[in-house]
């Protein structure tokens, strides 16, 4: 049993690990992390803009590899995540593990599952190594908004597609003389849910509205994170961050998104999806990001036999879904009291929390969502509430507002940012969670490995 309650917790020293369980299962393989870095994460169109996404993932592989030195023969498996696919790397955890070095006998393969992606890669490694099938998985994912594949419409690929078949000139002129000009218009991507054809910034707007979330509040929250996000980039907590050279330009160091503005400036901005009386704006919205991240996974046995420290262990996790019309982005509601009961845990266990940060009114929302009874009982089927996370926990050093979002990346960063706040705060459990297009959520539970 567990007597430390909520006021004893925060009397216990600052940085003195409180001593309660393990969340280790007797029959379960313990699984930790020994390492993870990501490279800068950029706005799109910047430095990263004429690369290619195998290249940012390779950079991120290859940073791993210079950061613990683990012998490429040893990795048994990779697996990436990623969102919007570059057509001719479809499988950009196998194209980046060449490019990177590994042996071309280490298979990898590429997973998607929108904001969740680098999620679904290390809970996929997770199994691999529960299973008992690999010993050293690595992780991560990728994205690049610079560059997103453009199509021709669908009437102008399927008469080209026919003009390739076409045997004679007469049958070439004849298909061609029926292209119109409404046919060269492009088809392009949108961040845009396909069962509703809403765009998540609307979406993220309703919410909003639907539990009273003002635009000064999304304002306020949005200052905050990138406000935390400087003074930890300042500070040199973003430890996870590994220089890249980008070729014929300069070596990127630093995540270039963070901008800490002010209230007054940010208060100027005009609604940016529900016009003129939305409350999301760009400002308080998450940008276009270029990144990626790579995490190195381990049965606990075999990362002590290679001699490594491990960060942290990787406990349980769950995955949910909702309605993606009215819950789009309600994931971390879901998910975070599934979790914290599968573990056996209450919300005054946890010391650290890494939510993914679509949007300040997206957080929010889900802040008083979990802090409804109502909300609980109504939609959720349980008698109470789960509790929202106390500010003072909860991403401290800035999050998806400010450092950024590559769609197929974020996921490492909020394990290894979790692991590197508690090795720092002296806590024991991180709960990472994230929402994701189509109405999906994932949640996580880390635990600091003892020191």
């Amino acid at each position: 049993a567990r007597s430390l309650s909520c006021s004893s917790q925060l009397q216990a020293a600052a940085v003195q690990p409180k001593s309660k369980k393990t969340l280790a299962k007797s029959g379960v393989k313990n699984i930790v992390v020994v390492e993870g870095v990501r490279i800068p994460f950029l706005q799109s169109g910047t430095s990263y803009a004429d690369l290619m996404p195998h290249d940012l993932a390779r950079a991120a592989l290859q940073g791993l590899l210079n950061r613990t030195s683990v012998p490429r023969d040893v990795v048994d498996y990779i697996v990436y995540g990623t969102v919007i696919q570059e057509v001719k790397t479809s499988n950009v955890a196998r194209e980046a593990a060449l490019g990177a070095g590994f042996s071309d006998k280490t298979p990898a393969h590429t997973v998607t599952m929108a904001c969740i992606s680098s999620n679904q890669a290390m809970t996929t490694g997770v199994g691999m190594i529960a299973a008992g099938q690999c010993d050293v998985v690595v992780a991560g994912g990728v994205e690049l908004m610079s560059d997103v594949p453009i199509r021709h419409s669908r009437k102008m690929r399927k008469t080209m597609l026919t003009l390739n078949r076409a045997k004679t000139l007469g049958q070439k002129l004849s298909l061609i003389s029926k292209i119109r000009p409404n046919y060269f218009a492009p088809e392009l991507p949108a961040v845009a849910e396909f069962s509703t054809s809403e765009t998540m910034g609307h979406s993220a707007d309703r919410l909003a509205a639907a539990f009273a979330v003002s635009r000064l509040e999304q304002d306020e929250y949005a200052l905050r994170s990138h406000t935390l996000a400087k003074k930890a980039q300042e500070g040199g907590l973003l430890l996870d961050v590994v220089p890249f050279k980008v070729p014929g330009k300069e070596t990127v160091t630093k995540d270039n998104g963070i901008r800490p503005s002010s209230m007054e400036q940010m208060g100027k901005l005009k609604p940016a999806f529900v016009k003129p009386y939305g409350t999301v704006t760009a400002a308080n919205s998450s940008f276009l990001t270029d990144g990626a991240s790579a995490m190195l996974l381990m049965s606990e046995e075999k990362a002590l036999a290679m001699g490594y420290k491990p960060k942290a262990y990787l406990r349980d996790f769950v995955y949910v879904s909702q309605d993606p019309k009215d819950q789009l982005l309600l994931g971390p509601t879901y998910a975070t009291p599934k979790v914290l009961e599968k573990a056996g845990l209450t919300m005054a266990d946890i010391d650290v929390f890494e939510f993914h940060e679509a949007f300040a009114g997206q957080i929010l929302a889900n802040m008083k969502a979990m802090d409804s009874d109502w909300f609980a009982q109504n939609y959720m089927g349980r008698k109470s509430k789960v509790g929202a996370p106390p500010l003072e926990k909860f991403n401290t050093w800035g999050g998806s507002l400010s450092l950024g979002h590559p769609f197929g990346a974020t996921g490492c960063r909020l394990v290894i940012t979790a692991a590197h706040r508690l090795k720092k705060e002296g806590g024991q459990y991180g709960l990472v969670a994230a929402c994701a297009a189509g109405g999906q959520g994932h949640a996580m539970l880390v635990e600091l490995y003892p020191q």
